[in-house]
C-alpha cells in the first residue's frame, strides 16, 4: 500500500443516513492516529453537521477494532519538530489546522456519541471527553500519556478530565500517564455503557433510537442548558437566556409533543 501521506486517502468517512450522522476516523494502520489532514478534514464534517438541520445526532468512532483513536500522529510531530513548523502553543488549535477542532466547538449543538472500540488515547481520549455520550466495548483503554512524553494535554483533557471525574483521580492520571479500562472509565462516570465488543454497535444503535426519538430541539436545549449553567449559581442559571431553549419554546415541536401524547400516537417531530 502506497504512503498515505504521497497518496489522496482521504482521513474522515463521513456518512448521513436519516437524521443520523457517523463520523470515522479512518486511519487504521496507525490507530486512527490524527495528523493535520485529518484535523482539517475533521474542520469540514463539523461545519456541516452544524448547518445540516437534517442531522439530529453523530456517531463518532474510529475504523477497525482496534482503536478509537491514540491520539496526535507523533511521527508527524516530529518532523514538525525537527523542521521547525510545529509552533509552541500549549493549549487549543488556534492558528492550526482544523481550527476550531471538536475539542473547541463550545456551541456545537448536536449531539455526538462516542463509539469507542480499543484505544482512546491522548488526544483521541480528549474527544472522547469532548463527546456528549460515551459507549464503550470491554476490551477499550483510556488515557492521556502526555506527561511521559514531555507534553501537555492541550486539547482539554486537562480541563475536562478534572471536571467530569473526581479531583484526586483524575490527577492520578494525569501525572502519571497511567491507562485505564474501560471498567474503570464507567466507575468514574466517564462511559455510559460498558460492553462486549461483539455487542457494541446494536448498544450504541439503541442509543442513538432512543436520542432521535426525542425532540430535536429538546435535546439540543438540553445539550446548551447544561453546558452553560455549569458554572452558574442555581438563581443565575434559572435566570439566564439560553438560545436553542428559545428556539424550543417557540417551535412546532413543543406543541406537538402535548398533542401526540394525548391523541395516544407517536410524536411526528420537525426540528422547528
Amino acid at each position: 500500500m502506497a504512503d498515505e501521506r504521497m497518496a489522496d486517502v482521504p482521513r474522515v468517512r463521513y456518512e448521513k443516513e436519516g437524521h443520523l450522522a457517523t463520523v470515522t476516523l479512518d486511519r487504521p494502520r496507525s490507530l486512527n492516529a490524527m495528523d493535520l489532514r485529518m484535523h482539517e478534514e475533521l474542520a469540514e464534517v463539523w461545519d456541516d453537521v452544524e448547518a445540516d438541520d437534517n442531522v439530529w445526532a453523530v456517531v463518532l468512532t474510529g475504523a477497525g477494532d482496534r482503536a478509537f483513536s491514540v491520539g496526535q500522529d507523533l511521527k508527524e510531530l516530529d518532523r514538525r519538530n525537527r523542521a521547525g513548523t510545529a509552533g509552541t502553543s500549549s493549549f487549543g488549535s488556534r492558528g492550526k489546522p482544523g481550527y476550531p477542532r471538536l475539542t473547541e466547538r463550545f456551541g456545537l449543538s448536536k449531539p455526538v456519541i462516542a463509539r469507542v472500540d480499543g484505544f482512546a488515547l491522548g488526544g483521541g481520549f480528549e474527544l472522547v471527553l469532548a463527546c456528549d455520550l460515551v459507549i464503550a466495548s470491554d476490551r477499550s483503554t483510556f488515557g492521556l500519556p502526555e506527561a511521559r512524553l514531555g507534553l501537555m494535554a492541550g486539547a482539554g483533557g486537562v480541563f475536562r478530565l478534572t471536571r467530569q471525574a473526581p479531583y484526586r483521580a483524575a490527577m492520578g492520571y494525569l501525572m502519571t500517564g497511567r491507562r485505564m479500562t474501560a471498567g474503570r472509565a464507567y466507575e468514574l462516570g466517564l462511559v455510559n455503557e460498558v460492553v462486549p465488543a461483539g455487542e457494541l454497535d446494536d448498544c450504541v444503535a439503541g442509543w442513538v433510537a432512543d436520542v432521535l426519538t426525542c425532540a430535536p430541539l429538546s435535546v439540543r436545549a438540553m445539550k446548551e442548558v447544561a453546558r452553560e449553567s455549569a458554572s452558574l449559581s442555581l438563581p443565575d442559571a434559572f435566570a439566564a437566556d439560553y438560545e436553542w431553549e428559545r428556539r424550543r419554546m417557540r417551535s412546532a415541536d413543543a406543541l406537538e409533543g402535548p398533542r401526540a401524547f394525548a391523541e395516544k400516537r407517536a410524536a411526528r417531530w420537525q426540528g422547528r
